[in-house]
């Protein structure tokens, strides 16, 4: 028997290795500085609010049975972006968000592991920076995932004067660890915690604000890490949700519940404070939701479920049963639209978004198109009335189209999956499945990719070939997968390891 282990271990991990890499592409101490004036208005506190893996509908506002109050009446009270558009995964995301830049062109193109020397690349400037340029005192509590090897890549390197959380992709919410590291820090020094992740940042959120130097404006990125793997939560939100017939989607709304609850604390704290009419809210998710949706071929399927079926829950390898849990244990939502994370498919890019000032935005809707690497430049316009920073960038600012009804036209969007990549040129979308595949869909009009038009538009296909064809990408920033395979990034478990913060090095 422990032969016929051995061997069945071993073709296992050869297996999944060819699968896997033939089909994957590739009380803080705050700034004191002068309050900075913008004419006769004073500069917003500005506050970005990432979830990670929420899934379209997985919040009130767009029609899910999860209970979302607070960000419910942050979309009432504010606009709803109902076409705003990041990347399929993590790091690519927040890579754009902090640049303004594509993360093709970055060279991120995937989720930077633990073991990944590089980040961020250094001769690129930052949101936090840009904005220290003009009086802001900067804070990042929760997931930064932007690099986590080497002090130069880590937040507060990079324009943070504060950091509260972890660096790598994803913790267990209750033991912090990842991949067998505990990760859980303050600025670059491991904090030894008790307590469920998304309630100890909510409470540092809340410090950041009560303990700012209320002369200067604030710029607080909080990164949740839900309800993002493993599926976890306290035993008090899982009860609101006994009713849910199945038990992932009870603990995947428990975590958006608590999630919620955070960001309700966070905007408490602004109201007490005095702050909120002059705070500029932006809520998104990093990606689409984690559903059971099968980007890997029928192979990859068939080899977990027959290894499931001799060994159980888990079952042996940590890089098989890593896959078992991304492949089985997504419990979102992201109907009506199609895919979720890794996918190039709206419901994988396509996410939950409200930006919010109280008196300066409308209510209504906005329908336009906007992509993460408007962000930036649409930040820094609505801060200090200048979208330019002297840094090249792929997206352009919407602020007047949000502020006052402007129609603009969305500037191009690319982005990679694990099924290919997809560009966005004003109503259409092209996407390149790494089968070769191309399809068209006018996304304006077919938001459920229900009507492939590259037959019947073979001119606009060309078009968008040719646009995408001539986007920069840059060198990769991430590891082979190999690596990644030998050991992989779990979320939660054994700490067998040192902390993540003692690793980084100069």
């Amino acid at each position: 028997m422990i032969l016929y282990e051995m061997k069945s271990r071993l073709l296992a991990g050869i297996i999944s290795f060819a699968v896997f890499a033939f089909f994957a592409p590739s009380q803080p101490v705050l700034a004191q500085k002068s309050y900075a004036g913008r004419g006769e208005e004073k500069n917003p506190n500005i506050v970005i609010i990432m979830a990670d893996d929420l899934g379209w509908r997985d919040v009130g506002f767009n029609g899910s049975e999860i209970k979302t109050p607070h960000l419910d009446k942050l979309a009432a009270t504010g606009k709803r972006l109902t076409r705003f558009y990041a990347h399929p995964t993590c790091s690519p995301t927040r890579a754009s968000l902090m640049t303004g830049q594509s993360a093709l062109r970055l060279g991120v193109t995937r989720p930077y592991s633990k073991l990944n020397p590089k980040g961020l690349p250094l001769d690129r400037k930052l949101l936090p920076e840009f904005l220290k340029q003009h009086g802001y005192q900067t804070a990042l509590v929760g997931k930064w995932h932007l690099g986590p090897l080497k002090k130069a890549h880590l937040p507060n390197a990079r324009g943070f004067d504060s950091f509260y959380g972890h660096v790598t992709g994803g913790v267990g919410y209750f033991d912090h660890v990842h991949g067998g590291h505990y990760d859980w820090q303050r600025d670059g020094i491991t904090v030894r915690e008790e307590g469920y992740t998304t309630h100890l940042l909510a409470a540092e959120a809340v410090r950041v604000v009560r303990n700012r130097d209320k002369k200067s404006p604030l710029f607080l990125y909080l990164a949740l890490g839900a309800p993002h793997l493993p599926n976890e939560a306290p035993a008090g939100a899982l009860a609101q949700y006994a009713h849910l017939a199945s038990e992932k989607r009870r603990t995947h709304a428990a975590m958006v519940s608590e999630m919620d609850a955070a960001i309700g604390k966070l905007i408490d704290e602004l109201d007490a404070e005095g702050m909120r009419k002059d705070t500029l809210i932006f809520f998104m998710s990093d990606n689409g939701g984690l559903t059971e949706h099968r980007l890997l071929p029928g192979l990859a399927f068939r080899l977990i479920n027959g290894l499931e079926s001799i060994f159980g829950k888990p079952i042996p390898g940590r890089f098989l049963e890593f896959m078992r849990t991304n492949m089985y244990d997504g419990a979102a939502d992201n109907s009506p639209l199609r895919g979720g994370k890794s996918s190039v498919l709206e419901g994988g890019i396509r996410v939950p978004a409200v930006i919010n000032w109280p008196g300066k935005l409308t209510d209504a809707d906005y329908d336009g198109r906007l992509h993460i690497t408007d962000l930036l430049a649409t930040l820094m316009d609505a801060a200090t009335g200048d979208e330019k920073t002297g840094q090249l960038t792929d997206g352009k600012s919407m602020w007047s189209a949000l502020a006052n009804n402007r129609e603009i036209a969305p500037s191009d969007f690319v982005t990679m999956g694990l099924d290919g990549k997809a560009f966005f040129n004003g109503r259409w979308k092209l996407i390149a499945r790494n089968d070769g595949d191309l399809q068209l869909y006018d996304i304006a009009q077919d938001e459920t990719e229900s009507h492939d038009l590259a037959l019947e538009r073979p001119d606009i296909v060309k078009k968008l070939q040719n646009l995408m064809a001539a986007s920069q990408v840059g060198v990769s920033t991430n590891i082979p997968l190999w690596k990644v395979i030998l050991d992989p990034d779990e979320f939660g478990g054994a700490e067998r390891k040192a902390p993540m913060a003692d690793l980084a090095v100069e």
